[in-house]
């Protein structure tokens, strides 16, 4: 059985990824499955951009609602674990809202697990927890979900690995090509230094932007804690994506 020094050597052989080139490299070797799956061919040019890209999201403003962004209201039942409420606008370089934008959130429950049939951790399924959402930004460029903690759970990428605590976001632009995929985690987790995914951000303050805030002000009494996490699309503060 490998000791808490063997997982920290380990760790620490971890080669460290090239210098900031826009987003993580795509075969940073720890994140094991991403080196299996990273495209390895030249990208193909389109000879019909227009025909190529799709103008949308494809749904109508009405087909979003209120409960699509609380996702502790979509069952019947209460779902279990620690209710947060999770704020925050979406932005380009120079602080200007992105207005109308669809936001979806997928993440794991309260214990770790997803429910989804590939997922087999033995972790309970919380049958009044999808964690799916989504909503549209307002004139602000805000958003904002109410949810459920997620928890962190194992996923068998090195010996002893354990995702952090996070919830995948994607936000769309005016067309599907301006997609950007991403994940926010949550203050002051211990699994971070374990966790190649996160480490494959090689900038330091890109990777802080990752994490979000606690913000007292949005947490609402006896209800749910608040977190307080801005997206920037574009610049030298822009959110990077990780997926």
């Amino acid at each position: 059985m490998l000791t808490q020094d063997d997982i920290d050597r380990e760790i620490a052989e971890w080669p460290e990824p090239p210098e900031p080139s826009g987003h993580p490299r795509r075969d940073y070797a720890p994140y094991r499955s991403s080196v299996l799956r990273h495209p390895k061919q030249a990208l193909v040019a389109v000879k019909d951009p227009d025909a190529a890209e799709l103008r949308g999201p494809v749904f109508g403003v009405t087909d979003v609602t209120a409960l699509d962004a609380d996702l502790t209201r979509q069952h019947a039942g209460e779902p279990l674990g620690e209710r947060i409420t999770v704020e925050g606008r979406i932005t380009d370089r120079r602080g200007r809202p992105i207005r109308g934008q669809l936001v979806e959130i997928w993440q794991a429950n309260a214990s770790g697990r997803y429910p989804h049939q590939i997922d087999d951790h033995p972790a309970p399924h919380d049958p009044n927890f999808s964690g799916v959402g989504r909503c549209l930004t307002g004139e602000d460029g805000s958003y904002r979900f109410t949810t459920i903690k997620p928890g962190a759970y194992p996923w068998r990428n090195h010996h002893n690995a354990w995702r952090p605590a996070h919830i995948h976001f994607s936000v769309f632009g005016s067309a599907f090509t301006q997609r950007l995929v991403t994940q926010m985690y949550f203050p002051g987790d211990p699994l971070f230094p374990y966790d190649p995914v996160l480490r494959s951000v090689t900038d330091a303050a890109a990777r802080e932007r990752l994490i979000a805030a606690y913000d007292h002000t949005l947490s609402q009494p006896e209800w749910s804690l608040g977190y307080r996490w801005d997206i920037v699309l574009d610049g030298p503060a822009a959110t990077w994506t990780e997926s």
